[in-house]
């Protein structure tokens, strides 16, 4: 494949911690990636999309040491599991770097290295608060209520040898950029971080000698190096930054699963080192600060560009409070993903979590929208619309006479790519995909307003024809923009109404078709019909 001269696009998601049980909590980013991912790739673009898994730290080697194991031994069957996640829900990452990879744990020494030398990192005694959950050093003027302003959990006092990085240094320089450019996603967000500069930006301590799971300074063994520069440092060291001959070292890329009908990419270190800045770095919001004021800083000390954008999105709420494993109300993803299927989920989280706002969550309200929008909607429509094709025409349709309505209709549906781009440009997912069934909906109310059945009656077979061949271009231009949504569903429906599946945007929504022949087969049902308060019994036997 000629890469050459293909736009590139980087996205990543944030690495995630492994200590317990995953949840849906952790698959909102990265479905959403990778659904934009898909996006950019139908567009035409060479995506990189890298995910993984942050493997150091005091809250690891704690919880190793309780099981009697090693820490590597603790955390490699949850990187397995996340893995199997990933894989259930049809995420197409290119990249998966673990921080216990030996090219990263090398490059972050390189790193380490290269801000000492320049003077941005030095040694003294760190005295102040620490957040054990967040491995976090903390300020008292930091501080909320006494507690960690990002888990609001107790902090303790804490004194200990460190390196110190100036991040101070470089606090005016990030500030400027947060104001004047949409660097950080939503506004709001921008400013709560320019408020938190302004009120004192110290310098940050980024070893740690209490413990000794982690990446050892390579000239002064007794300290790791803290869990940020280690973590952050993912985003560039996957792409071979700062490996041996800068380059050499990269992340190992997956082969995708072929039914996917997703090519396999595999870059080489020297192109993968061509995809940075990162066009867009996706996290929830408790970590932003790290990604935009922590980051930033350590790139503008090695002097490299800084990510385009940085999106920090909501939270998914579980009984009005944010779903975390520590508190117990996780939902299992294996669960919903096999009962109701992988689209199902990646559908509820996509349209549920609104831009840059929180978003609850309900066994319920899940099941509720798989009825209303995968039952009523698409799958009606399909199913309806294959049904008077092969009722009225045996299957065989084409452009015929239209209406006023019939015009109105086509321009709705040749408007959709345009307006489903233009969202996904802002990074809203959920606006990117209503859009999407806004057409769906448009057309159920389509087959209402026209009557096909009465036109039938009537003998107004040209007008007819016309209206069907309208409902299955809205299907398949529907269909074409779900793709990167929906990861199997759309396959369905293209074998359903008897075309090829589409692997790009460019030919498939620019080459109107101008007949279709879906056969006689029996109309395909996309998803069944869910008794709500059956399940809702089932799902609690299950959660027990």
């Amino acid at each position: 494949m000629n890469t050459k001269n293909k736009k590139k696009y980087y996205i990543t998601t944030p690495i995630y911690y492994p200590s317990g049980a995953w949840h849906i909590g952790h698959c909102y980013t990265t479905v959403a990636c990778d659904a934009i991912a898909r996006f950019k790739r139908m567009q035409g673009y060479e995506v990189f999309y890298l995910t993984g898994t942050d493997e150091h730290g005091q809250k690891i080697l704690k919880n190793a040491t309780e099981k009697g194991i090693t820490p590597i031994e603790f955390v490699n069957p949850l990187v397995e599991n996340i893995k199997e996640l990933w894989s259930v829900l049809d995420i197409s990452y290119d990249g998966f770097i673990r921080t216990t990879d030996e090219f990263h744990k090398k490059a972050v020494q390189n790193i380490f290295t290269r801000l000492y030398e320049k003077g941005d990192i030095y040694k003294s005694v760190y005295k102040g608060k620490y957040c054990a959950p967040c491995e976090t050093f903390l300020t008292e003027t930091q501080l909320k209520d006494g507690n960690c302003p990002d888990c609001n959990r107790e902090v303790n006092d804490a004194e200990e040898e460190a390196y110190f990085f100036r991040l101070s240094k470089y606090g005016e320089q990030i500030k400027k950029h947060l104001s004047e450019t949409d660097f950080l996603v939503p506004k709001a967000r921008a400013n709560e971080m320019i408020k938190f500069i302004e009120a004192g930006l110290e310098d940050l301590a980024v070893t740690r000698t209490s413990f000794d799971w982690g990446v050892k300074v390579p000239f002064d063994e007794k300290h790791v190096i803290y869990v940020w520069i280690d973590a952050l440092s993912n985003y560039i060291t996957a792409l071979g930054h700062f490996g041996k001959e800068n380059g050499e070292c990269s992340v190992m890329c997956e082969p995708r699963d072929k039914k996917t009908n997703n090519n396999t990419t595999l870059h080489s270190p020297l192109s993968t080192l061509q995809f940075w800045p990162a066009d867009l770095h996706m996290m929830a919001k408790e970590i932003t600060r790290f990604h935009a004021i922590i980051w930033p800083a350590i790139l503008l000390s090695l002097e490299l560009s800084l990510p385009k954008q940085i999106y920090s999105h909501g939270w998914i709420l579980f009984d009005g409070g944010k779903m975390s494993k520590s508190v117990g109300n996780v939902v299992d993803p294996f669960i919903l993903s096999e009962r109701y299927s992988a689209d199902a989920l990646r559908y509820f989280l996509l349209s549920e979590l609104s831009y840059g706002q929180d978003s609850n969550y309900s066994s319920e309200q899940f099941l509720t929208k798989v009825n209303s929008d995968l039952v009523n909607d698409l799958g009606n429509l399909t199913k309806r619309t294959l049904s008077m094709v092969k009722q009225y025409f045996k299957g065989k349709v084409k452009i015929g006479k239209e209406t006023e309505h019939c015009k109105d209709f086509i321009e709705k549906v040749n408007a959709l790519n345009g307006q489903v781009d233009e969202k996904i440009k802002d990074n809203d997912v959920a606006k990117a995909i209503s859009t999407i069934f806004s057409l769906i909906s448009h057309s159920n109310k389509y087959i209402d307003l026209t009557a096909p059945w009465a036109l039938n009656k009537e003998g107004k077979f040209d007008l007819l024809s016309s209206v069907l061949f309208n409902l299955l271009e809205a299907i398949r231009v529907s269909s074409t923009l779900l793709k990167p949504f929906l990861t199997k569903t759309p396959s369905r429906i293209f074998e359903a109404i008897k075309i090829k599946e589409p692997t790009d945007f460019k030919k498939a929504l620019h080459n109107p078709k101008g007949s279709y022949n879906v056969g006689t087969n029996e109309a395909v049902m996309l998803f069944p019909r869910l008794d709500i308060k059956k399940e809702l019994e089932e799902l609690a036997s299950l959660a027990e």
